[in-house]
């Protein structure tokens, strides 16, 4: 039997320690980018590094930098980025010899510079800095694998040909894996894209683009604006990424407790009657003043006309609602099938739905928490008993019968403002959808609450702007708002939390008034 010799402990400089850190650096970048293409972000984060140093570096040498490379500035600028990345690789896999700490340092100043990129750059949102994650994860994980074989061989001089063989295996396993990352990110990148496009150039006959009532917009600076953008309009739901519709491929069912089955297609949905509605949406877990609220014209076709039609039998209660994604939701019927606008969305601000509220199809209840009524992406409608269904939100305790809470906001003065003593005009929004809001009521250092004037809006559906000016001398000062409704209910100060069924309380600002 052959003898195995020893040599003695194998040198450490013999094994491959850079290409380890290189091959775990470039699996962190396709993560990192393929992340960004599946959450569909404006650039992955090696890209909004490009743009920090863009943004960086004096005009004077970047006029130098473009007389130099003219229109392949840009690209030069990546390359040079993409090889002092590999440097940076390269020192730690080498720093792993000594210390796994020393080159997890080098992984977490990498992710901190794209971290810093991203933020200064795109905003605060988890969609944003989860690319920047997942990157570092990928980094600390790969090269955490790459380096047990290397450790082993460096300790263990018999088994130093097997752990090169298991080292090489990692590698190309890590460099296929990661290849194949990266693919299958910008495959679902580009789908996004193909279906935004198609949402852009898509006509619905029907829907119009309207500006917001004159008379609702009370006109003072530093209330929100009356009208919702698209973009300014909050997101809350529970997937990842966003699901890609394209409306050909889109099918809704009607089923359950019906007399008949429907199943629409897209076109088949917006050749009906379409209605349209100003309608203000809001979101329980909202906090008191908080921003998780929005406006907009919403059109689509109403939903009592699709359950007349399908016939809902006796005993039914409500609808489960499910999304493409999975989500469901349960709604009371006779939210559903009463005179106001609950309908399938189609369009928003009298364009077609945003992929991120719901393209191509969602559900609008007006009156109802987004977690008993929203559903986005919307392609199954089960009219069935709520005894009989738990859905996403409620089997986590919170509300199934969820109205929108009677709820104002102060917009302006901001907390901890200072602005001059004397007159100061105070505003913000009010809202209590179907039910409608009759006053809003402001009360200065706790003394007696005097109305404030209130926007006309087209219907209860919609918060009202408010604002009322008051007489504030110099000092500290508290004010609050409560709304009255009308049908007669007065704004709790009673404070909850939002769950189960929304937050109470009254809405406070401290600011101060200084003498001019």
């Amino acid at each position: 039997m052959p003898q195995v010799r020893h040599n003695g402990p194998v040198s450490t400089d013999r094994l491959p320690w850079v290409p380890a850190g290189v091959l775990a650096g470039l699996a962190g970048l396709a993560t990192s980018h393929a992340a960004a293409m599946v959450l569909t972000l404006r650039d992955a984060p090696f890209v909004a590094v490009a743009g920090l140093i863009v943004r960086l570096v004096p005009e004077v040498l970047a006029d130098r930098l473009e007389r130099i490379f003219g229109q392949g500035d840009r690209m030069a600028l990546f390359v040079v980025e993409f090889l002092v990345l590999l440097a940076f690789f390269a020192v730690a896999g080498q720093l792993a010899r000594d210390s796994r700490w020393k080159a997890a340092a080098v992984w977490a100043f990498l992710a901190a510079v794209g971290l810093v990129a991203v933020l200064v750059q795109f905003g605060h949102s988890p969609n944003d800095v989860a690319p920047v994650a997942a990157g570092l994860m990928t980094w600390l994980a790969v090269h955490a694998a790459l380096l047990n074989p290397l450790r082993v061989a460096a300790g263990e001089p018999p088994l130093v040909d097997h752990e090169r063989r298991v080292f090489l295996m990692v590698a190309l396993m890590t460099t296929a894996a990661s290849a194949g990352i990266a693919l299958a990110g910008r495959a679902v990148g580009n789908a996004r894209r193909h279906v935004d496009t198609s949402r852009r150039l898509l006509r619905i006959d029907g829907v119009t683009r309207r500006p917001p009532p004159p008379a609702a917009t009370l006109g003072l600076p530093g209330i929100t604006p009356w009208q919702t953008t698209a973009e300014e309009f909050f997101v809350a739901d529970t997937t990842i990424a966003a699901p890609t519709i394209e409306p050909q491929d889109w099918r809704l069912r009607i089923h359950g407790m019906v007399e008949r089955e429907l199943i629409l297609t897209f076109d088949a949905l917006v050749s009906r009657p379409l209605t349209e509605s100003w309608i203000t949406l809001a979101c329980v877990t909202n906090e008191v003043g908080g921003g998780q609220v929005g406006n907009a014209r919403w059109s689509g076709v109403r939903l009592a006309d699709l359950l007349a039609e399908a016939g809902v039998q006796a005993g039914a209660d409500c609808v489960r609602q499910t999304s493409h994604d999975g989500w469901d939701c349960a709604t009371p019927l006779a939210a559903l099938a009463d005179d106001r606008d609950a309908m399938l969305a189609v369009a928003m601000n009298g364009r077609p739905l945003p992929i991120e509220h719901g393209f191509p199809v969602r559900t609008i209840v007006p009156g109802l928490f987004g977690h008993v009524s929203a559903a986005k992406w919307v392609v199954d409608l089960e009219v069935t008993r709520f005894d009989e269904v738990e859905t996403w939100w409620t089997s986590r305790g919170w509300s199934e019968q969820a109205p929108v809470r009677l709820a104002s906001r102060i917009d302006t003065p901001r907390p901890g403002e200072q602005v001059p003593a004397g007159e100061v005009a105070v505003g913000g929004v009010a809202w209590h959808p179907h039910t409608g809001v009759a006053s809003v009521e402001v009360s200065l250092d706790g003394r007696r609450w005097e109305p404030a004037e209130l926007g006309r809006v087209p219907s209860d559906d919609t918060w009202v702007q408010w604002a009322i000016t008051l007489d504030v001398p110099a000092g500290e000062h508290l004010v609050r708002v409560r709304a009255v409704a009308r049908d007669g209910e007065v704004q709790t100060g009673v404070r909850s939390e939002p769950s189960p069924d929304g937050a109470t309380g009254w809405h406070e600002v401290e600011f101060s008034a200084a003498e001019a």
